[in-house]
C-alpha cells in the first residue's frame, strides 16, 4: 500500500513537479487505519516516517501517534536512531558519507529483532542495547508491547531498497537542507560545536542523503510533508 497524497522521492524533491502537500496528523491516521483493513488478521500495520536529519520526523511521528491513539488504535512508535552504532563504527575516515550511510544504524538487528517480529505478532518483549547520538557506550533497554495494531517506525534511510517491501505505508517528510542544518545547530547534533556541525552536514549528512536518493530510486509510496518543527 502507498500513501496517495503528493509522493516525494528520497532526494526531497516533490515527484512530478507537483505541489507539496502537508496532510494533518488526523488525515495520516485515517489513511493508516484504512490500510489496516487490508492487512492479514493478527498482524500490525507497519508505517515508515522518514526524511533527512532535522526534517521533523520525530515531531510528525508524535502527532501521528497521538492522532492514532485518539482513534482508539494501539500504537508502538519506534525511533530508529536509538539503534545507532557507536561513533567508532558509524563514522569513518575514508569515504565519510558512504561509510555513514552504510554504518550509521544497526538496521539488521532493528528489523530482525524488533520491527518485523512486532509487526507479525503484535506483542513482543525484547531487551536491546541502544545508544543516543552522543553516547560512547550502549545502555540496556527493555521493549514490551502487547496487542499492537500500528507500528510507526521513524528514522533516516528507511527507504533503502531492502526495506521497502516491509512497509504497508511510508511517509517522506520534506525539508530543505538549510532548514535541516538550522535545526541541527539549534539542538547541537552529536554534541558538536557549530562549526563542526556545519562541516559534518556538508561532508557527511548531505552527501549521504544524495547516496540514499540514488540507492532508493524508484520508490514512490508515501506523501510529502513540510514540517515546521524538529
Amino acid at each position: 500500500m502507498s500513501g496517495a497524497a503528493g509522493a516525494a522521492p528520497p532526494s526531497g524533491r516533490s515527484g512530478g513537479g507537483g505541489k507539496r502537500i502537508a496532510p494533518s496528523p488526523g488525515a495520516l491516521a485515517e489513511a493508516i487505519l484504512e490500510g489496516r483493513r487490508r492487512v492479514p488478521a493478527g498482524r500490525a500495520v507497519l508505517v515508515a516516517v522518514t526524511g533527512i536529519d532535522g526534517s521533523g520526523k520525530g515531531h510528525v511521528t508524535a502527532g501521528l501517534e497521538a492522532a492514532l491513539r485518539a482513534r482508539g488504535a494501539r500504537v508502538a512508535a519506534i525511533p530508529a536512531d536509538r539503534w545507532l552504532n557507536l561513533p567508532q563504527v558509524r563514522f569513518g575516515r575514508e569515504k565519510k558519507a558512504e561509510h555513514f550511510y552504510l554504518h550509521a544504524i544497526r538496521f539488521g538487528d532493528l528489523f530482525d529483532k524488533l520491527v518485523l517480529p512486532l509487526r507479525d505478532r503484535g506483542s513482543l518483549r525484547l531487551a536491546a542495547d541502544l545508544a543516543e547520538e552522543t553516547a560512547v557506550a550502549y545502555h540496556r533497554h527493555v521493549y514490551e508491547f502487547r496487542d499492537i495494531e500500528v507500528v510507526v517506525l521513524e528514522g533516516i534511510y528507511l527507504l533503502k531498497r531492502a526495506f521497502q517491501g516491509h512497509y504497508d505505508l511510508s511517509f517522506w517528510i520534506d525539508c530543505s537542507s538549510e532548514t535541516a542544518l538550522e535545526r541541527a545547530l539549534a539542538r547541537r547534533q552529536e554534541g558538536l560545536p557549530s562549526a563542526e556541525t556545519v562541516d559534518a552536514y556538508r561532508t557527511i549528512y548531505f552527501p549521504a542523503r544524495e547516496i540514499h536518493g540514488r540507492m532508493a530510486a524508484g520508490h514512490t509510496s508515501g506523501c510529502s510533508q513540510d514540517s515546521g518543527s524538529n
